[in-house]
């Protein structure tokens, strides 16, 4: 393997919140091959000693328990990062790629209808997996497809008819992982394009806690509303819970001011749902992804 593999390695460092146990191993690949050929390794383990798999990128979207990841954690930050323009005009972006990278890089080819993707705080793989979406686009309106890496270290391309896709969910396709996207965008022009990214970045630094460790959104926007203002209406803007906090900036952030645990942010997650239910009578869903284990 040319990739690293850590033991007992703390995930807080990883992920955007800043908080989380450690994993039993992680495992940072070399590139696309490299993954592959870990992953067949994996399989090949005798019984379940090696236990299941998870994926991050950028860690965003993602809570990590105080307790931490049983098994191997696949850290595809910086790895599974080739972004290339194909002979058919579509853009291969392999999983590890930043969301935002993807932006300007589509815009830089001439291409139009990504742009979306700058204010997506996370990699190409995470948005896949939960159709992720900033300014009134959706990450699967642009795939064409997608290859995927199953438990044995096989790939195979899907379509996107292969999959149940919602806002903010995809469904199908279980003991698969995405490795890459293939997009297909229209022809415009990179000027006014490269302009429009601007603009929404400038509009996400006004309007969102960015230079705060958070995840990005925490719930789900319920049908016609917005979950920021069931929070807000509920009073929930400044509450905190040890080192966790409701943005003022934006009240679908908890932001780690420091000192928070994964307990601290879990809690104040169920104190919002609880409070914006008796409230206002909505049950907020959570967007982001709670996974580990508790202390």
């Amino acid at each position: 393997m040319k990739g690293r593999l850590l033991n007992h390695e703390k995930l807080a460092k990883y992920t955007s919140w800043r908080v989380g146990g450690p994993a039993d191993r992680l495992y940072m690949p070399f590139d696309r091959q490299d993954l592959i050929n870990f992953i067949a390794e994996l399989s090949n383990v005798e019984g379940t000693a090696s236990g299941p798999v998870f994926w991050m990128g950028l860690g965003s979207n993602l809570l990590i328990r105080d307790g931490g990841i049983r098994g191997t954690v696949i850290n595809t930050k910086g790895r599974l990062k080739e972004m290339r323009l194909t002979p058919d005009g579509s853009i291969y972006v392999e999983a590890g790629v930043p969301c935002a990278h993807v932006a300007r890089f589509c815009a830089e080819q001439g291409l139009v209808g990504a742009e979306f993707l700058a204010g997506i705080p996370g990699t190409m793989g995470g948005a896949l997996k939960m159709n992720a979406g900033a300014f009134g686009g959706e990450t699967w309106n642009i795939v064409k497809s997608v290859d995927m890496l199953n438990s044995k270290g096989q790939v195979h391309i899907r379509l996107p008819e292969d999959f149940e896709i919602s806002y903010r969910s995809v469904k199908g396709c279980d003991d698969e992982w995405f490795l890459a996207a293939h997009l297909t965008l229209q022809q415009g022009d990179t000027a006014e394009s490269m302009q429009r990214i601007k603009g929404l970045l400038e509009k996400r630094a006004q309007t969102q806690p960015t230079n705060q460790p958070s995840c990005g959104s925490v719930f789900k926007n319920p049908q016609g509303d917005y979950a920021a203002r069931l929070i807000e209406q509920t009073g929930l803007k400044g509450y905190a819970i040890g080192g966790a906090c409701v943005s003022e900036k934006h009240a679908n952030f908890i932001i780690n001011t420091g000192t928070a645990t994964a307990a601290d942010i879990e809690a104040l997650i169920n104190y919002v749902q609880i409070k914006v239910m008796e409230s206002q009578g909505v049950e907020l869903q959570t967007e982001v992804c709670m996974v580990g284990v508790a202390l």
